[in-house]
């Protein structure tokens, strides 16, 4: 099963309404299962900084096949990941916004949203699963 344009664009809908709705412009991107970018957008007034962010978010969170939020917890100080951010030509994201996009049980792809606090684009990226 493959991640399909039009279903990103569900995604980035689904985001961008929540974003709208809590008032927080956000940069919102769509990797399929190979991290590659389907589909991004960057609100009026998002930072220019979270641009990049919100891309390997979503890369971070297809390429370990969990939530940004989860490797964060799991590369902390004396845990089992702890140093993966360094990893990947520095890449990875270990704080939440990123989540994985699945067909039943298969990866096809990730959301990634960058552009207020953690738990706001936790929130935003939640809204942008839901309407996949």
């Amino acid at each position: 099963m493959e991640l399909n344009l039009e279903e990103a664009k569900k995604v980035v809908a689904g985001a961008e309404a929540k974003a709208t709705e809590i008032g927080v412009p956000m940069n919102i991107a769509v990797v399929d299962v190979g991290g590659n970018l389907v589909a991004f957008e960057r609100m009026d007034n998002a930072w220019l900084g979270s641009i990049n962010i919100a891309m390997n978010k979503a890369f971070t969170a297809v390429a370990f096949n969990m939530t940004t939020e989860d490797l964060g917890k799991a590369s902390q100080p004396r845990e089992s990941l702890f140093g993966i951010h360094a990893s990947n030509n520095g890449r990875l994201i270990i704080f939440g916004g990123g989540i994985p996009l699945r067909k039943g049980d298969e990866l096809v792809g990730a959301v990634g949203v960058s552009g207020g606090a953690v738990p706001q684009d936790i929130e935003v990226a939640e809204a942008g699963v839901k309407a996949f």
